[in-house]
Parts: structure tokens; C-alpha cells; sequence
């Protein structure tokens, strides 16, 4: 098991309560920055309430690798919107093929010392098994997100509409039960994957 700090006077303080562990090893440094394990893997911790969408990014936006999984305790708000199917947002969108995220617990805010100025949520993260599409498409996916979550409250007919034809569009609409005029928001990442591949095909 390795702990990993940036406070070099923190992280002393751990080697000293982890001494008679000899399988935890505490290493200074920049969990943005620490290379991550080849092999299979497990991530948790108590994270800065300010590095949440810094440190999610580190560990999910690359599905390919080891890790099993992620328990992460942050802000509460911050939890709950990571684990929230509806409104959609691009993040959460962006790795919804790969990774199951879960809002398993609130924590009030008393119950740390020293409490800090709000509640704490657990969010944990699994792998999705089989994923909803191949790593490989990952950079094409995302871009077809931006490219609609950019445009605003534009509908996602007009703001595709150089990607996914007007009749594709209707079909897709009809087909999955979707106002003409929905916006990305109002779109569940299953209706973005099937998305993506109708704006493959029209490629």
C-alpha cells in the first residue's frame, strides 16, 4: 500500500503511525503527478475539497490500466453531482461509458476534526462491466460532447447538425423517446453513446 503526501511534515507523521506496517509505504509527493501503478489498483483517500475535479480527472480519463476501483471522500455537493444521472453534465458524461460512480454515504461536517465548513459524501467508483464503448473511441466521443455542451442551450439537433443529419436526428429522437429539442443536459449517457455512433456512421 502506498500513502502519498505532499506535506513533507505530514507525511513523516504518517511513516511514524505506519512504522509497525511494514506493507504501507509513504512516499512525498503530488498525486496529480505520482505515476500510477501498472498493475491492478484500488484509490482511495480524503481528498482537497479544491483539487476534486483535478483528482477524478487523474484517475478516470484514462479507462485502460489497473484500476478496480475508488472511494473518495469530498465535498458532499461535489459527491452528489459527480453521481447524479440527471441533468447530464460533460464531465460526468465523459466518463459514464467506462466507470460506474456512486454516492454511497453522507458524512456531517461534525464528525472531522477540525470540521470543515460543509458536509462530506463517499463517492466510489467502479469499472463498468462490459464498458458501453472501446477506450479507443474515447477522444471522438468527447468531442462530439463538447461540441454540443459548448454551444450552450442550444438544442442538440442544431448544435450537431453538421455531425448528425436532420433525418438521422428525428429517427434517433422517435427512437429513444427524446424531445426534437432536447438539449445536452436532457440526454443520459446511453443516449450519448448511441448518439455517438449514429454521428460515426455519418462520419
Amino acid at each position: 500500500m502506498t500513502a502519498v503526501e505532499i506535506d513533507p511534515i505530514l507525511a513523516e507523521r504518517l511513516r511514524h503511525e505506519f512504522a509497525p506496517l511494514p506493507h504501507v509505504e509513504v512516499v512525498v509527493g503530488d498525486i496529480l503527478r505520482t505515476p500510477l501503478p501498472a498493475e491492478r489498483w484500488r484509490a482511495f483517500g480524503n481528498i482537497p475539497f479544491s483539487l476534486t475535479t483535478a483528482i477524478l480527472r487523474r484517475l478516470l480519463d484514462d479507462p485502460v490500466g489497473g484500476l478496480e476501483r475508488v472511494d473518495l471522500l469530498m465535498q458532499f455537493e461535489a459527491a452528489r453531482k459527480r453521481a447524479a444521472v440527471y441533468p447530464s453534465t460533460l464531465l460526468n458524461l465523459s466518463w459514464a461509458p467506462w466507470w460506474e460512480l456512486e454516492l454511497a454515504r453522507r458524512l456531517p461536517r461534525l464528525g472531522f476534526e477540525p470540521p470543515p465548513s460543509v458536509d462530506a459524501g463517499l463517492l466510489v467508483v467502479r469499472p463498468r462491466r462490459p464498458w458501453l464503448l472501446h477506450p479507443r473511441e474515447r477522444r471522438a466521443y468527447v468531442a462530439l460532447l463538447r461540441r454540443a455542451f459548448d454551444r450552450g442551450s442550444w438544442p442538440v439537433r442544431r448544435s450537431l447538425a453538421g455531425r448528425v443529419p436532420p433525418v438521422a436526428w428525428k429517427r434517433f429522437a422517435r427512437d429513444r423517446g427524446i424531445s426534437n429539442d432536447a438539449r445536452p443536459t436532457e440526454l443520459g449517457a446511453w443516449d450519448w453513446v448511441a448518439l455517438f455512433v449514429v454521428a460515426s456512421r455519418h462520419r
